[in-house]
């Protein structure tokens, strides 16, 4: 009995260190099975999640290298279709220490929004930097007929009030980029800033379009711009006329070295297409001298007048309603 017990319990003991002996084993065993070359569902699905993991990586690393790209080539889009600014200058527009003269800046406008937007700050910049004392005026038509620049012009001159004495007929699609265009008071005579050597586009003699500024008492002696010019051109043509005929002296700019590059003309051709269509008699008409139409003749009525700040420059916008004759001029309007 004893004998039986003994050999039990020494076969327990066998089986008990067999058994710890053999985990361990076991345990190696399985080890070298993962490090071996065998495939199994585990690796498989590890490897699964390695690649996910990397396409991922590489997917988002590839994006912001693409949004990057395309940040980069906006900028220098909008680079060059922005013309280069003046340095800012903080001062008052109506500093007096700044001389006693006053700038009326009239703009003949009408739906071109996108470059009133850079035109308002980047000239009250420029002004300022200059110390000229200013006040933007946007003339702007809002009515069915089309559009009449000189009229526009016209009644700038009659709405820019007792505190300014001289005005600058300035196109809103022509800004100066040499800061050593005079824009001061044109006391000899009327001076034209865009004169034909430096205009990027209009090179004839007798051109006295884009900008040119006048005293108030010698826009008055032409008796202001004709108003039967509708639709685009002509209209400073005959104001040149005007000039000669009331003995007035034209200046221009002299020591600009920039040429064709003085000025930034911000107009496309292709988004806003000019009225240059002639209709009736207006192919005679305008090459005729208008001798007795101008500031008295001028009918108009102001819808209304807002005081706003584009890119905290001030301006005011003056929407105006023109007449028309259409007795008179009938190509007022398109048929």
């Amino acid at each position: 009995m004893c004998v039986c017990r003994c050999l039990n319990l020494h076969n327990w003991t066998v089986k008990m260190m067999y058994s710890s002996r053999r985990k361990p084993v076991l345990y190696f065993k399985e080890e070298r099975r993962f490090l071996s070359g065998k495939c199994t569902i585990y690796k498989l699905f590890g490897l699964c999640m390695v690649l996910v993991l990397v396409s991922l990586l590489w997917l988002q690393l590839s994006c912001s290298v693409e949004m990057s790209s395309a940040v980069h080539d906006d900028r220098r889009v909008n680079k060059q279709q922005q013309p280069p600014c003046p340095d800012s200058q903080a001062s008052a527009v109506d500093d007096p220490s700044w001389g006693p003269h006053k700038l009326a800046l009239v703009v003949p406008f009408r739906e071109r929004f996108e470059e009133l937007l850079v035109f308002v700050p980047f000239m009250h910049t420029f002004l300022n930097k200059k110390k000229i004392r200013h006040k933007i005026l946007i003339i702007n038509q809002v009515d069915h007929y089309r559009f009449n620049r000189a009229s526009l012009i016209n009644v700038g001159y009659v709405e820019s009030g007792n505190d300014t004495d001289y005005l600058a007929m300035h196109d809103v699609d022509l800004l100066p980029l040499n800061e050593a265009l005079d824009y001061g008071f044109p006391e000899e005579g009327p001076f034209h800033v865009a004169s034909p050597e430096l205009h990027p586009l209009y090179h004839y003699k007798t051109y006295v379009g884009g900008i040119l500024l006048l005293t108030k008492r010698h826009y008055h002696m032409c008796n202001g711009m004709s108003n039967r010019f509708w639709g685009w051109g002509r209209e400073d043509d005959e104001f040149y006329r005007r000039l000669r005929k009331a003995e007035l002296q034209l200046f221009r700019p002299s020591g600009i070295t920039t040429g064709y590059k003085t000025f930034h003309h911000i107009h496309d051709p292709a988004w806003r297409k000019r009225d240059q269509k002639r209709v009736a008699a207006q192919k005679q008409e305008q090459f005729k001298v208008d001798p007795e139409g101008g500031l008295n003749n001028l009918h108009y009525q102001v819808e209304s007048r807002q005081e706003m700040k584009i890119s905290g420059a001030p301006c005011t916008v003056i929407n105006t309603k023109l007449d028309c004759d259409q007795n008179q001029t009938p190509w007022c309007v398109l048929a």
